[in-house]
């Protein structure tokens, strides 16, 4: 694998990463770049060492070897600078359960340096922007698993870091919640923050990040998977009403195209090169008479890539 550093500045940086616990080698050869206004996924089975990456990322872990830089600086060597640019959610929220969802938040502004009215004023902002305002004033103990996510995501928040590592965040939300979450992280995105993030629901991570870095036995796949994922973008499914042969219109067209498992004439998945050609090919079935009544993307990109991943279930 290439560790060769790029002339330009990432947000986030790592590059040939490594790191074992013993016998075992949980993190063998990672590296990924995340720039200031993206947002990247890091996916991969259980037990590929993604978390381990993460905290690695997060300034809560030492590698074995390579290079980690957060906003430029070194996690190893410039600890409190780098780990102030970080915002760290973990899969699971800890919380001291007697304090109040406002005052978790407000004593972890103070942590980083905040003055007491300010990491106060921030908390009530962040808790509104969670959704969870109307529990400020409630323990986290209360709290629902979903509702502890969001609270875990705010406590991320509290410094206004410019990195967010955010591992399963969308675990225990109900369907709202993952759709604001979501529109939180875009958010986020579009005032110049970097973000990783981390989940299983890669549906839901299509719609959310810019790009994907894919990880397998410890090992970070580069090209190979973006070529992947470029390649599941542009295969389109078309459905017409019964009696209607996609595959004779697909084929005048000269399209390359196969046939879909319901082994009909009526629906096909065709390579499209982007959105500008699937709206051609879509006005040109049109005017051969079909009755076009589905036409997009075959399902997630993502996890079509994940499932032609060559790795054992852990």
């Amino acid at each position: 694998m290439d560790t060769a550093q790029p002339a330009r500045t990432h947000a986030l940086e790592a590059y040939g990463v490594r790191r074992a616990f013993g016998a075992v080698q949980a993190v063998v050869d990672a590296s990924l770049t995340v720039a200031p206004g993206r947002v990247t996924a890091l996916i991969g089975p259980n037990g590929c060492g993604k978390t381990t990456l993460m905290l690695m990322l997060a300034g809560l872990l030492r590698p074995d070897a390579g290079h980690i830089r957060i906003a430029g600086l070194d996690p190893a060597m410039d600890g409190s600078s780098a780990r102030t640019a970080i915002g760290w959610m973990p899969d699971v929220l800890g919380t001291w359960d007697s304090l109040t969802c406002e005052e978790t938040l407000t004593t972890f502004g103070r942590a980083y340096g905040r003055a007491t009215d300010d990491a106060r004023s921030t908390s009530f902002t962040l808790l509104q922007r969670v959704h969870l305002a109307e529990y400020a004033n409630q323990p986290a103990r209360v709290l629902s698993r979903g509702q502890k996510q969001r609270l875990s995501l705010a406590r991320a928040m509290v410094h206004n870091p410019q990195v967010l590592i955010l591992d399963e965040p969308a675990s225990g939300l109900d369907p709202r919640s993952r759709i604001e979450l979501r529109e939180l992280v875009r958010d986020l995105a579009a005032e110049g923050k970097s973000i990783l993030i981390s989940s299983h629901v890669l549906a839901e991570l299509d719609e959310m990040v810019d790009e994907a870095v894919f990880m397998s036995r410890g090992v970070t796949m580069g090209a190979e998977s973006d070529a992947l994922v470029a390649a599941a973008r542009q295969r389109w499914k078309v459905e017409a009403l019964p009696g209607h042969d996609v595959h004779a219109a697909l084929s005048q067209a000269k399209r390359d195209w196969s046939p879909t498992l319901e082994a009909t004439a009526a629906s096909a998945v065709v390579h499209v090169k982007d959105a500008e050609d699937a709206a051609a090919l879509l006005a040109a079935l049109v005017k051969k008479g079909v009755k076009v009544t589905t036409f997009g993307p075959v399902g997630s990109a993502l996890e079509q890539v994940y499932l032609s991943m060559d790795e054992d279930r852990r």
